[in-house]
């Protein structure tokens, strides 16, 4: 058996990605367009945003919110799986990535079913409060604020809305209780929050891709 050295899951990845998810212009341009800007190579890889887009269409997702929006790489793939008259909320902290982002989706002709919100998620999510609510959120920002964005997820979805969760692995440090690391603490807090709290039901994963090792966590909200 092979050993899963980082050159061993790579190359899975890629053979995954060359065989379930193939090539996009559109979303090749994202990743460029990120990367010339400046941007941090953190979107998602290839067979997550898949997963995504999986998600959005298996649950007949409507209304989409997504924390942390970066380039619109997984905003693109989300935008994707949605009807067309479906719709995403999407939250970015930093004005230059959310330009960025509005690029990317008005290229990769998705940009009618997405509004950019700027600003702390923080901040931004409690003027959601009293719309419609939301089917699927894709939690992918601070991990120092993921038992925030947890509850605004719950007071934000309703009974069978899916929630998914980012890099919740860390590079296995999640698991160590000593660690001092925020990032690592608060992915901790997260995932003890989606234990605890009777609002959620949820599982986690890790992940082995051209990421690295991490991880992603799905609930149900119930």
């Amino acid at each position: 058996m092979t050993e899963p050295t980082p050159d061993a899951w790579r190359r899975l990845d890629d053979y995954l990605t060359e065989t379930l998810v193939g090539h996009d212009d559109a979303l090749e341009a994202a990743v460029a367009a990120q990367e010339t800007a400046g941007l941090p190579a953190i979107e998602v890889a290839p067979v997550n945003g898949k997963l995504l887009n999986l998600l959005a269409r298996i649950s007949g997702a409507r209304r989409v919110l997504e924390i942390g929006t970066l380039g619109a790489y997984s905003t693109i793939w989300m935008a994707r799986g949605i009807p067309d008259d479906g719709r995403i909320v999407t939250v970015e902290a930093e004005p230059v990535n959310a330009g960025v982002a509005r690029a990317n989706l008005d290229r990769a002709g998705v940009g009618e079913k997405v509004e950019i919100l700027i600003g702390r998620a923080a901040d931004v999510l409690p003027g959601l409060e009293g719309g419609e609510p939301f089917d699927l959120v894709f939690i992918d920002a601070d991990k120092e604020s993921n038992t925030i964005y947890l509850d605004w997820a719950a007071r934000l979805g309703r009974p069978g809305t899916v929630v998914v969760v980012d890099n919740i692995g860390r590079g296995g440090e999640v698991a160590n209780p000593a660690t001092e690391n925020p990032q690592v603490i608060g992915t901790q807090r997260g995932l003890e929050l989606l234990a605890r709290d009777p609002r959620f039901d949820a599982t986690a994963l890790q992940t082995l891709d051209r990421k690295g090792w991490d991880g992603v966590a799905i609930a149900l909200v119930v």
